[in-house]
């Protein structure tokens, strides 16, 4: 084991939902910045790294509050590298959405599938109208631009207890996107994939616990005053909890498409209708949060 690499292979189609040279872009960034493995070489159709020793985490090692300071401190220092030339980093978080929204199938071959996904996927003019409506809401909530992971689930953190760090892997997704985003999306991902549990969405009070840990790292890798006001831990949990949405809208839409071109022998046509469900059961709630003056 301590002489291994890691050989990727894309998977069925995925470049309509993955770009690639993004990937490599975001890989060699954080690689640089000592957030990555190694980049040994790349393929047309895959990726060959430096094997990262440690566990891939559960759903129950990330609410650990050890666990948990370790990933907001890691996710502060890729959010805190500099967009280079002085360059101002745009999101591409809408327009992503919507070229997926675009992918989104209107039927399937097989009737049950085509039945249920009738029956229990919003109709697409209704997905558009929530897509507008997030766009102008969630755009003017003022979380910064940062280099964002997008895609922090229990699996894609490694935690070397030897070391006692984690580092993430998976790069797939990355590139410019809200800082809430991403912390949002990773809240999401308490409740993981194969037997997805809501009610292992973190609490407040580990919410807080944790966001204060990241401000402090954010700022002392920012070079900033690492004092950390509750009003800024307060404005923090608000645009995570909305951002939080958008990453449930985006995994569902993701979902659709995968459930018509993917080999893969998981359900997620059933993954699809579980995020756009609890999307529109948390809006109500999470949009009821108001921001600190």
């Amino acid at each position: 084991m301590e002489d291994v690499v890691l050989v990727r292979i894309y998977g069925n189609k995925t470049e309509l939902l993955v770009d690639r040279d993004e990937e490599v872009k975001s890989f060699r960034v954080l690689q640089s910045h000592g957030c990555a493995p190694k980049l040994y070489c790349t393929f047309n159709n895959g990726l060959c790294y430096e094997f990262m020793q440690g566990a891939a985490l559960d759903p129950e090692h990330v609410c650990n509050p050890k666990i948990s300071r370790l990933i907001a401190r890691q996710l502060a220092k890729i959010h805190a590298i500099h967009a280079h030339n002085g360059w101002i980093p745009k999101s591409n978080l809408w327009l992503k959405m919507r070229a997926y929204f675009s992918l989104v199938p209107t039927d399937f071959p097989e009737k049950v599938i085509h039945d249920r996904f009738v029956r229990d996927v919003p109709s697409r003019s209704v997905l558009e109208q929530e897509m507008a409506w997030m766009e102008a809401t969630l755009s003017s909530l003022g979380s910064p631009v940062v280099l964002c992971h997008n895609d922090l689930l229990c699996k894609n953190i490694i935690y070397n207890e030897k070391r006692d760090d984690v580092q993430f892997i998976d790069y797939e997704y990355s590139g410019y996107n809200y800082q809430a985003y991403d912390i949002g999306n990773h809240f999401n991902e308490f409740a993981g994939v194969n037997e997805v549990d809501y009610s292992l969405y973190p609490e407040r009070a580990l919410q807080l616990h944790w966001l204060r840990a990241y401000l402090e790292a954010y700022k002392e890798f920012k070079g900033i005053s690492a004092n950390v006001l509750d009003s800024e831990v307060e404005r923090l949990y608000v645009q995570v909890n909305q951002f939080a949405l958008a990453s449930h809208f985006f995994w569902g839409l993701w979902a659709l498409i995968q459930a018509k071109y993917s080999k893969i022998d998981f359900d997620f046509l059933g993954y699809a209708i579980v995020r756009l469900s609890q999307y529109f059961k948390m809006k109500s709630e999470v949009m009821a949060l108001t921001l600190p003056d």
